[in-house]
């Protein structure tokens, strides 16, 4: 993948009226795991849709590579694959559809998409033919998080990857991130599960208090 890095710097995010979080700054380097700890409704799930581009800070700025991912966003959103609470299946197509039409999505080139080996890895491949309205909910989760292996992307954003799935899969969700690592991958993860050796972690309580900081830059 080559050398990468993704960093957020005096990173501000209100909803409504409350401030979630302020003066925040993260960095993630080659081959890290960057685990976001609060507890809930202290933000993890609020930055992880703003590293994806989703939500916007009220202040402060994401860098890709040293650049600001603004001055190119549908380029950055190429980088990444985000698998938040809700899932984006299509209950109406096969398990092997649905991983087939997100490898497809991602713009990847068609040679280097792995569709067979990411239903492989979180034991789908017995049910690729099955529609997806059928599966269960650890099923679900599991096809979710396929889409991870079926098209590489250098950063993945992941928020409570771990929900709904069984100590095997777990498991399967450990290598897949290992594997992801040793190609020099990026992870940002919100969880209570440790996914990997890593000790890099981001206390989001540490800023969702820092209201009299943000007034300082108001006033």
């Amino acid at each position: 993948m080559g050398m990468a890095d993704f960093s957020g710097n005096d990173l501000t995010c209100i909803r409504g009226e409350r401030v979630v979080f302020a003066k925040l700054a993260f960095s993630i380097g080659e081959g890290e795991v960057l685990y976001l700890r609060g507890p809930n409704g202290s933000g993890k799930s609020t930055l992880l849709r703003l590293m994806a581009g989703l939500l916007r800070p009220v202040s402060g700025e994401l860098r890709w590579n040293g650049e600001s991912t603004k001055e190119d966003a549908e380029t950055f959103r190429g980088l990444l694959h985000y698998v938040g609470h809700q899932d984006a299946i299509k209950t109406a197509l096969t398990v092997e559809e649905n991983v087939t039409f997100w490898a497809e999505m991602s713009g990847v080139d068609p040679e280097k998409r792995n569709v067979g080996e990411a239903l492989e890895i979180f034991s789908l491949s017995h049910l690729a033919s099955l529609p997806a309205r059928f599966l269960s909910a650890g099923q679900r989760k599991r096809l979710n998080l396929a889409r991870l292996c079926a098209s590489p992307a250098p950063l993945w954003l992941l928020d409570e990857p771990a929900n709904s799935l069984d100590k095997a899969s777990v498991g399967a969700l450990r290598s897949a991130i290992t594997a992801h690592q040793e190609k020099g991958g990026l992870v940002a993860v919100a969880t209570h599960e440790e996914l990997s050796p890593d000790t890099n972690i981001l206390d989001i309580s540490e800023f969702t208090n820092n209201k009299s900081a943000l007034m300082e830059d108001v006033a």
